[in-house]
């Protein structure tokens, strides 16, 4: 990929060697890092070296020619003026300038703009949210039903304690995972995986350690809307899954439906609650038509927040015999892999590189237990 803001937009922080040796890089750091718990081949998982970032959230800064797209610069003590952005994902960068001259050739959508985010899909659905510092009144609704059919858009238009939904505040994303496509809505403001096209390996890879390593029923903590849920259900007779999250607990049991899965049970409780509540330590009326105590839980996927696990769910997930670990914070990982190898043993292990040109990396491993 090749940018002019090479040097100057914080977004982009590795940019002085080609993108193959930005992975290489990545492998020997991820090496490093599990060789005391691991030995064997890591698979990596390269991205797209450009147009591969569905998400995009941009600073709006009004100037003598109008409203401008802006990033935070590398050194994060300004804001850089954007002219181009090849990593977004090409629905969005097709629209992201018609959208611009539209706003800049219209007073009602650009006072007091100060920020867009995109959330696009692989099949060309655009999701626009625009964030002003005033109330939005119905000419302004207007204007925005206008921006959505010239773009073919979604707009959803914010300012403080006001959203307005002109149509659906989602978009429905197809990904195809080992020759298989699955649908899921992914809502505005909600957390999905930002580059597609890893994110298929990165549910492929899932899904063929469980193949070979699976025993007994599937549990999954931090399950999202069901990215990893609904795929890997395929392959097990029963399965319950938690997130502490409404939002995404709606949209998973939705994309249970637009998938077909009928043998996922999802549960809102954090890790730590389903932790108390497998354990007897305390009832949740959440769980009142659940019986735990039907789950023979022998394969567990954790995908957990940039801290990693905590204390009582390291403890938890060491009494199963299967564990498929996806993180985005290899350093956590490495702190959590110290407590989990004292039952278990890593048999796999992948580099997953969502964020090119980043000095950021994620990382899959799978443990087996001791025998």
């Amino acid at each position: 990929m090749e940018c002019s803001h090479f040097k100057e937009c914080g977004s982009c922080t590795l940019y002085q060697e080609s993108y193959p040796a930005q992975v290489a890089q990545k492998m020997g750091r991820l090496s490093g890092m599990l060789a005391p718990f691991y030995k064997g081949a890591i698979t990596p998982y390269s991205s797209r070296s450009d147009h591969y970032r569905a998400r995009a959230e941009y600073k709006v800064f009004h100037d003598g020619e109008g409203c401008r797209y802006a990033m935070r610069s590398l050194d994060k003590k300004r804001y850089v003026i954007i002219e181009e952005c090849p990593m977004v994902a090409e629905p969005i960068e097709k629209r992201m300038w018609k959208l611009l001259e539209s706003i800049n050739a219209d007073r009602e959508l650009s006072f007091r703009l100060f920020g867009i985010e995109f959330l696009s899909t692989t099949t060309d659905e655009v999701l626009v949210t625009m964030l002003y510092h005033r109330k939005l009144e119905e000419e302004w609704t207007q204007r925005a039903r206008s921006l959505e059919d010239s773009l073919r858009i979604k707009v959803i238009g914010r300012s403080r304690k006001q959203k307005i939904v002109l149509g659906d505040e989602f978009v429905t994303e197809r990904l195809l995972v080992s020759g298989k496509p699955y649908l899921y809505r992914h809502y505005e403001q909600s957390f999905t995986q930002p580059n597609p096209h890893v994110n298929e390996n990165m549910i492929g890879w899932a899904m063929l350690q469980a193949s070979r390593y699976r025993q007994g029923d599937f549990c999954e903590l931090y399950a999202g809307a069901g990215n990893f849920t609904i795929p890997l259900s395929t392959l097990f007779e029963k399965v319950i899954a938690t997130e502490i999250s409404k939002r995404s607990i709606k949209a998973a049991i939705e994309n249970c439906e637009l998938n077909g899965a009928k043998n996922i049970t999802f549960v809102r409780m954090s890790s730590e609650e389903f932790t108390e509540a497998l354990e007897g330590k305390r009832a949740f009326r959440r769980l009142e038509n659940i019986e735990l105590s039907d789950y023979d839980i022998g394969t567990v996927l954790v995908d957990p927040p940039r801290a990693g696990l905590d204390g009582g769910t390291r403890e938890l997930i060491a009494k199963f015999n299967t564990i498929i670990y996806i993180s985005c914070n290899p350093k956590t990982l490495v702190e959590d892999l110290k407590s989990l190898t004292k039952t278990h043993s890593v048999v796999d292990a992948a580099l997953f590189d969502q964020f090119p040109y980043t000095a950021h990396m994620e990382a899959g491993v799978v443990l087996l237990k001791n025998r």
